[in-house]
């Protein structure tokens, strides 16, 4: 079993231990009233996207999302929340360092005593869902049911759910998918992203992710007979039938969004398997992007 496979069905377990941290999470993250913004690179971004619709749908406040290579401080925030597994990513060191001081600083990350903790004032530490892995899985689902809980949502049957995505079988056999489109909305946008990049990481596969209205606006145009179009969340029943009009494979499913990215990532490390690809050794990935001065 690799280090990724065995990270993968951890979640459930990692999932029930995080949520008894509910209340600290509310406490660094709910901030009813405040402008928020949430920050991170690659997984984490989308961890923050999908955060701040959660966020904002659960009329907390005004929240904004940005990839960290990109912060410019034009917008006030009262509250700037930074999610960073490693603690150490260059981008999301450098955005920190030119937020406002008046701003409350939040960092989300698995290891303790790395340089976000100088940079920020408040710490979620989730050392119990870090990862030996390249490929991130279960440090972000965790922090989206912990974020979930502190916005106020009934998770009563997210482990449930996410060991029945463990057990579940694939939705299609993975040597007959050349090409992958991820769709989601509201929320689950981030969680379509965070499955078409963890495709792209392990498999080395042909993958894409939308909100899920502008597939007819282009995208379908590529779907095709080893295509699987696989939906998050409450995508529109009607979608399936664009995508099986292309010659596609459609595919959704019942269960809580992440236990459904769980399922997603299970197929990705099975498409990796069929390429015989190390999923533990992703192509000129590393756990963590630090940059030299002259890269940055």
């Amino acid at each position: 079993m690799t280090h990724t496979s065995s990270e993968i069905a951890s979640q459930p377990d990692v999932w029930e231990q995080a949520l008894g941290l509910a209340g600290e999470a509310t406490a660094a993250l709910a901030a009813p009233g405040e402008r928020m913004l949430i920050m991170g690179c690659g997984t984490s971004w989308f961890v923050a996207q999908a955060m701040a619709e959660l966020r904002e749908s659960a009329g907390l406040g005004e929240t904004d999302a940005i990839c960290a290579s990109e912060y410019v401080p034009r917008r006030r925030y009262d509250r700037i929340v930074a999610v960073t597994r490693s603690g150490t990513s260059t981008e999301v060191l450098d955005a920190l360092r030119q937020a406002p001081a008046d701003a409350h600083k939040v960092a989300i990350t698995a290891v303790a005593g790395m340089p976000v903790d100088g940079l920020t004032d408040t710490r979620l530490l989730l050392d119990f869902a870090d990862e030996t892995s390249v490929v991130q899985t279960r440090f972000p689902t965790t922090v989206l049911a912990l974020a979930r809980a502190a916005f106020g949502e009934d998770l009563s049957g997210l482990v449930a759910d996410g060991r029945e995505a463990l057990a579940a079988a694939l939705p299609v056999d993975p040597q007959n998918i050349e090409h992958l489109v991820f769709l989601g909305t509201g929320w689950t946008v981030g969680l379509a992203h965070e499955a078409a990049l963890k495709v792209r990481e392990a498999a080395q596969a042909y993958s894409e992710s939308y909100p899920a209205g502008d597939f007819r606006h282009g995208p379908v145009a590529v779907a095709g007979h080893n295509s699987i179009v696989w939906s998050f969340g409450d995508v529109p029943a009607g979608l399936d039938d664009v995508a099986r009009g292309a010659g596609a494979t459609a595919y959704r499913d019942r269960l809580d969004p992440l236990a459904q990215l769980v399922l997603a990532q299970r197929f990705a490390l099975a498409l990796a398997a069929h390429r015989g690809l190390d999923p533990d050794r992703p192509r000129l990935l590393t756990r963590s992007v630090v940059l030299s001065d002259a890269a940055a």
